[in-house]
């Protein structure tokens, strides 16, 4: 029985100190800082905050306008943004607005709309930001793990049928979700489009937003096939200024990615403001240029 007990005394005080070590581990590697949302030291789901009423979801569709049975809801939830993606040559263009709103409130001028699932892979956000960020970033899992069990990396096209699967289960139940699923694989610059109900579409140019409109007009006129990296840039960052000056849901800045054959890279993130006054100064500047000098007025005695 002793002989027993001394074989079990080290490992149940090895046991105690890793548990102490645990527990006065720094918190901020854990919880909401550390990235892991309200996930326990443990791995367990901590609780999730709710509204203090007696039915969430009835509440919600009370007041709220989103798939509402209240015409009068008082809560209105406008969805707006601007998100582009094409293909050329060089890669993809993959340019977005920064801009959350809640209705005419502006919510965040700061919103980081590409969700960068691994080095060869971007998504973009439209519609409910939370949903879109839950989900892509879950796609992101799910890609490592293929990576893992098949020994290589993942394509665009498998990529976007996983998200495309996932929220079609979730069909009419209230996701606002249009994302893009763009980078490049085995067959060169790829992009799908997907969306709340699971439509998953290849295209070499989509825009989604409500400054979609606007966007498409500039990018319908400048885009083709054989464009330069800096042309093709600058179309990215043209139509999102576009956008962001005549949609109210749209603006504050452009962050702009390039996809390449050796991965992602984020070019810069711009003011939507500076480059509209810089580009109409450069209209100004053009349009008098071209215009025929005034010949004098020919006098007669």
């Amino acid at each position: 029985m002793n002989s027993v007990l001394t074989q079990i005394q080290p490992a149940a005080s090895r046991l105690h100190q890793e548990e102490d070590e645990f527990a006065n581990s720094d918190p901020a590697a854990w919880g909401s800082m550390g990235g892991f949302g309200n996930l326990a030291r443990n791995g367990a789901i901590q609780g999730m905050s709710i509204p203090r009423v007696q039915d969430p979801t009835a509440f919600l569709d009370m007041h709220t306008d989103n798939m509402s049975s209240n015409p009068e809801a008082k809560i209105k939830i406008a969805h707006g943004t601007t998100t582009l993606a094409f293909k050329f040559k060089g890669g993809v263009i993959v340019a977005v607005d920064s801009r959350a709103t809640a209705g005419s409130y502006v919510a965040s001028g700061t919103v980081k709309k590409v969700i960068e699932i691994n080095k060869f892979l971007l998504g973009t956000m439209a519609g409910g930001a939370a949903d879109c960020q839950y989900w892509e970033t879950y796609l992101g899992m799910q890609c490592r793990l293929y990576e893992l069990r098949n020994k290589e990396r993942i394509s665009v096209a498998a990529a976007s049928k996983i998200l495309s699967n996932i929220v079609y289960q979730y069909k009419g139940m209230g996701l606002s979700m249009g994302t893009m699923v763009c980078g490049w694989d085995k067959t060169g610059p790829c992009i799908f489009y997907v969306d709340d109900d699971g439509q998953r579409l290849k295209g070499d140019l989509f825009s989604v937003g409500s400054g979609s409109t606007f966007a498409y007009g500039v990018l319908d006129q400048g885009y083709r096939w054989d464009l330069t990296d800096e042309e093709a840039q600058e179309l990215g960052r043209r139509s999102i200024v576009a956008a962001g000056h005549r949609d109210a849901y749209s603006g504050n800045t452009v962050n702009l990615y390039h996809v390449r054959e050796n991965g992602w890279e984020f070019i810069n993130n711009y003011d939507v403001n500076e480059l509209w006054y810089e580009y109409e100064i450069k209209k100004k500047a053009d349009r008098e240029a071209a215009a025929p000098a005034a010949s004098p007025m020919a006098v007669e005695a």
